[in-house]
């Protein structure tokens, strides 16, 4: 399985599409917990101004992906009215999600300037500003793909320069990765690490913190902690959860998470009822 294809499985995200049409006015959208924002600009002119006070003026057919929760507004220019879908992009995450930290606030590019993303921006606008049955869900499926194309876009393009997208866009870098991901309970080593990615310990080692922004080791209990959440959240008693993912017992993982989280695995759990 490619990069992509697996890191979405690990982190799924889905689109909510909440506004279709033209903008009139200024419209503010609020920071939402694991949610972060896509606006398709067909036609018209809008300021985007991010939290900061920043603005930027756009024009053109755009993209405006803002991938984690940051609070913003848009300005609809009254004499030319920007024509636009909105929708929101949900983490199912109940902590964080790596695709979304790894990108820029705000991704941004025309859609002219990308075949595959204007194919499915033109049928994504046909539907949403028509009135046929199923509208709705094919709209909210079709900003799922555009989403994954989004994504393929940023890796093919090499756009993302730090964490895990920067580091999956590497090709000796994202087979270590991808097989920390696909095998968490492994005891995983420097050397090993090294062997796999084809080069020696401290080149890889210094290739992998700046690409990935951390160290190998600390990237496996992070990667670790990760799946230990998911499993937990499915009910998995702590010490088959510990197993799981690579330590010997409960108290090891109980270990992990108070130094990474400041709480035991039971009391995080507790948390996110």
């Amino acid at each position: 399985m490619d990069q992509l294809s697996i890191i979405l499985k690990r982190f799924s995200m889905n689109t909510e599409v909440f506004f279709t049409g033209n903008l009139c006015g200024i419209s503010h959208f609020d920071k939402q917990p694991n949610q972060g924002h896509l606006h398709l600009l067909q036609a018209g002119e809008l300021t985007l101004i991010d939290e900061l006070g920043k603005s930027q003026l756009f024009n053109q057919p755009t993209v405006l992906f803002i991938p984690l929760p940051h609070t913003h507004r848009i300005v609809g220019n009254p004499n030319n009215p920007p024509k636009l879908v909105c929708a929101n992009v949900i983490y199912n995450e109940t902590t964080s999600n790596p695709i979304a930290e790894a990108l820029p606030t705000l991704l941004h590019f025309n859609l002219n300037d990308c075949p595959k993303i204007k194919q499915t921006s033109l049928a994504l606008f046909e539907e949403a500003f028509e009135d046929r049955c199923g509208r709705l869900p094919m709209i909210n499926s079709l900003t799922d793909i555009f989403i994954i194309y989004i994504l393929r876009h940023v890796l093919s393009h090499k756009m993302i320069k730090h964490g895990l997208l920067a580091g999956l866009s590497h090709p000796q870098i994202s087979k270590v990765i991808l097989a920390i991901q696909d095998a968490p309970e492994r005891q995983w080593g420097l050397e090993e690490m090294a062997e796999l990615a084809l080069m020696s310990r401290s080149k890889f080692s210094e290739l992998f913190k700046r690409l990935v922004g951390q160290s190998p080791g600390d990237y496996v209990i992070d990667w670790r902690i990760i799946v230990a959440k998911s499993l937990l959240k499915k009910n998995k008693s702590v010490s088959l959860v510990a197993n799981a993912v690579g330590y010997e017992n409960g108290s090891a993982l109980a270990r992990v998470f108070r130094k990474k989280l400041g709480m035991s695995p039971k009391e995080w759990l507790e948390k996110m009822k």
